[in-house]
């Protein structure tokens, strides 16, 4: 069997590669826009371990690997840098840490969704940034309003309001403003209706996102989030484990018999913990 350590990089990836049947290690990089590393992993043999740091840049090199038939392994970074001994930080020697924690069963071995799921998470952030815009508009567009003396907080955004809106006489750049922004406005206000439409099919897809809507404040948005950050709950052991997950524990800072509790921790995606944060708002 062949099993590799690569510490990988956005335009290369350097590899330490053990053969268990001979003992050799072999050290190598790989470029990969001009296919090297694609070349490189098709004619080893299959199923060939490879273990690597999480990162953001992986995604072609993870479906690579799975179409042909070899095994990923991603690890908590954090962890193996903390396993590290020694100060000295270069490609070579992390790649070479990497083989070695996955050769003495050290690997510090993270959850992966499957490829569906991280799809889905497109859908969710698209929507996020899309709703963010539409905010940003929106209270320009009050901004303007309020200039000129007219306060109408969500009336505004009425068919009478909007009326108002357009008859209010601006100078002509901040009449140019104002129409550009309500064009975008519109553009935007279908494209969040269509992926509303669209989120709602995903979660009639997932059973634990449906029953997460019975949940008094949780709607479509917040259910599939929270189930595509979650994955299989069997996986968490305890309600603790999964809270500390979530990232909605309280920071400690405890020394002797005193026990100082802070702000939550914030350990996952800002996304999920605004969600959960604004349906128990609304349960409230």
């Amino acid at each position: 069997m062949i099993i590799i350590g690569c510490d990988f990089h956005s335009r290369f990836q350097q590899i330490a590669m053990l053969d268990t049947g001979t003992g050799e290690i072999t050290e190598r990089r790989l470029e990969h826009e001009n296919g090297e590393a694609r070349a490189f992993y098709a004619g080893l043999p299959r199923p060939t371990r490879v273990g690597m740091e999480a990162t953001g840049y992986a995604r072609w090199f993870q479906r690579m690997l799975t179409k042909q038939g070899h095994e990923l392994w991603i690890g908590d970074a954090a962890e193996i840098r903390a396993k590290m001994v020694r100060k000295q930080k270069t490609d070579s020697r992390d790649a070479v840490h990497i083989l070695d924690l996955l050769t003495s069963h050290r690997f510090p071995r993270i959850y992966v969704s499957k490829p569906e799921d991280r799809d889905a998470w497109q859908l969710l952030r698209h929507r996020d940034k899309l709703v963010r815009w539409q905010t940003s508009i929106r209270n320009q567009l009050h901004a303007l309003a309020m200039g000129e003396g007219i306060c109408r907080k969500q009336k505004l955004w009425s068919k009478t309001g909007r009326q108002e809106l357009e008859d209010l006489s601006l100078d002509s750049w901040a009449s140019r403003r104002r129409k550009e922004l309500l064009e975008m406005l519109d553009r935007l206000g279908p494209a969040i209706a269509e992926l509303d439409k669209a989120v709602k099919e995903q979660v009639e897809k997932r059973g634990e996102a449906v029953l997460l809507m019975r949940q008094d404040g949780a709607g479509p948005v917040t259910s599939l989030a929270f189930a595509l950050l979650v994955g299989p709950v069997e996986r968490f052991r305890t309600s603790r484990k999964l809270v500390s997950y979530v990232g909605l524990n309280p920071r400690e800072n405890s020394s002797a018999c005193t026990q100082r509790l802070g702000s939550i921790s914030k350990q996952v995606t800002s996304l999920v913990r605004y969600l959960l944060l604004q349906a128990a708002q609304t349960d409230s």
